[in-house]
Formats: structure tokens, sequence, C-alpha cells
């Protein structure tokens, strides 16, 4: 059988600096969703039309220009938090159901006299899964500092909870089996716990080059392993495939 056509996406590492250890924005998928229902995930997304649109107008790579403004997008819809744009901070509220109801984002910021700042996204990873039974999702990783006192707000859609969390906390709740999280999603927390702070996270993903990581199935002593490379900055490269959370 063929694969399925990868879906362009996008997701956002919004960092905040914590006591010990960067804080991370995180979602808990809504149990019904089609993909990673009831799983903690960074916010983000499909690359839509209107990301393209508006894309279009700007100088530079396009596929990277819409996934860095489809991140945007869907942390304001997911989270209510703004980054990678210049908005009046009394609109930011009220963006995130605007842009769920099918505005775009392109114009909101013109009705606001916003404007994008997608330089402060810094490209960290892209992930691009085969053999799996979900929709497959060519995923596009950016970090970005959070906004000064940024209070994340849960869209009550897609998701039904969103927090602030370390890296190191949200995979001991993970082995505690406290929360799902499915294996991209682990493989970048491990890298991400390494980090203490955002500039270290910075540093390493300028430090790394961006390739995509397609996992692959490797028999290791009698068993079966999910392996990723071991050259793009991930501290943990394989894990038995009984115990990979792959949907």
């Amino acid at each position: 059988m063929a694969e399925p056509e990868a879906i362009p996406a996008a997701t956002v590492i919004v960092m905040r600096e914590g006591a010990g250890a960067p804080e991370l924005l995180m979602v808990e998928r809504a149990a019904a969703m089609s993909f990673a229902g009831g799983a903690l995930v960074f916010p983000g997304g499909r690359v839509d039309p209107g990301d393209h649109a508006l894309a279009a107008t700007l100088p530079g790579d396009p596929d990277d220009l819409a996934a860095r403004i489809a991140a945007v997008r869907e942390t304001l819809e997911e989270a209510g938090v703004a980054v990678g744009i210049d908005m009046p901070g009394a609109v930011i509220p009220d963006l995130g159901r605007r842009l769920y109801a099918g505005e775009t984002l392109g114009a909101l910021l013109a009705e606001a006299g916003g404007a994008l700042r997608l330089d402060d996204l810094v490209p960290f990873a892209r992930w691009l899964p085969n053999n799996v039974r979900h929709k497959v999702f060519d995923t596009r990783f950016y970090l970005a500092r959070a906004p000064e006192d940024a209070e994340p707000v849960v869209d009550g859609n897609e998701n039904v909870r969103v927090f602030w969390a370390s890296a190191r906390s949200i995979l001991d709740a993970a082995d505690r089996g406290e929360t799902k999280i499915i294996f991209p999603t682990r493989r970048n927390l491990d890298r991400l716990a390494l980090f203490g702070s955002y500039a270290d996270a910075v540093a390493d993903a300028r430090a790394h080059e961006i390739r995509t990581v397609t996992p692959w199935i490797e028999e290791r002593e009698g068993a079966q392993f999910l392996c990723i490379p071991d050259d793009l900055g991930y501290p943990i490269t394989a894990q038995p495939l009984a115990d990979a959370n792959r949907l």
C-alpha cells in the first residue's frame, strides 16, 4: 500500500525561563481527536491556504514562511499566546476565537495594525514519520521565546488543557503513566531537557543541521527498536518498538 501524502504542518516550542530549567508551553489534545487524541503536544497544526497566501506577500522561502505563519496562527488559536507577531495586547485574547472561526491572520493583522516578526521563530527540527496508521505530517519545529506575562488559555475545541512545564517533568509524568506523549514529542522533549535556558536551546538548534527525521525500525539483539539519526542533537536515538507510542 502506498504511503499517504504528507501534510505540511508546523509547531512551535514556546519557552520561558524557569527555576533551574526552561518551561515549555504544552497543550493536551482532546481525547476524541483523530490525531494524537489525549496526548500532550506543542501548539501547532497543518499549514493552510491562508498561510500560503500571506507567505506569498513576503520575501524568502515560501514553504518555510508559510510554516512559520502556521505556527504563529496555531499558537494563537490553541493557547492565546502571541509569538512571532507585534500586536496590540488588548486584541490578543480575541484573536484565537476569530482565527478558529475562519478569519485569516493577514486580515486580523491589517485590522489591528499588527506585523509579523517571523525571525523570532528559530528552526529546531523537522519530522516526517512513515509506516504509521495515522495521517502523515511533514512537521517543522520552531523555537520561540514566550512573551512577557503570557497567560495561555485553552481553546476548548481541539484541546482540553494548556500549561507550562519543564521537559523533564513531562517526561517523568509520562514514565509514571500519568500522561501520554507520542514518539516525536518524546524525542524532542529528551533534547529540550538538556537545556538550561532558551539561549542554550537556540545555540543547540543553530549548531545542528535541520534534516528531516524519518524514524525507522531496526532489529538489535533480537528486539525491534524505533530509531532516529544520531547526529542531530538527540540524546536518545533508539527506543524499543513495543514501548514507542506511534498512535
